[in-house]
């Protein structure tokens, strides 16, 4: 959820997704954030779960955890990803300001899963 806060910060993409998703100051403003980070930090927790699962190997280490990470992150979320973006007529930009940062999330996430191992 950190790389999220800075990914989507406006130090990095915060105008340009603003802009591709059509989100306005005031509709962030009313947003519920309980529910937004309450469901985020539970989703980011089964997710990581799950990919621990994938990981438990012995073998594990951190070079394999970032590499199953990004294959994760790249070769099914992101993909999936991009196919429902296409069909709901989103932008390249869009795509590729969510995509890359689910890539680098799914990274992360087999990053630190393969160090802890």
């Amino acid at each position: 959820m950190m790389l999220g806060a800075l990914w989507y910060s406006p130090a990095l993409f915060y105008k340009a997704w603003m802009k591709e998703t059509g989100l306005t100051e005031e509709v962030i403003r009313n947003a519920k954030p309980a529910k937004m980070y309450g469901l985020g930090f539970l989703l980011a927790y089964l997710m990581s779960y799950n990919m621990a699962f994938f990981l438990g190997d012995e073998g594990t280490d951190w070079q394999w955890g970032l590499a199953a990470g990004f294959l994760t992150g790249f070769g099914w979320a992101a993909a999936i990803f991009t196919a429902i973006a296409l069909f709901e007529q989103r932008s390249w930009r869009y795509i590729l300001i969510n995509g890359s940062y689910i890539i680098l999330y799914f990274t992360g996430i087999g990053f630190i899963l393969g160090a802890w191992r």
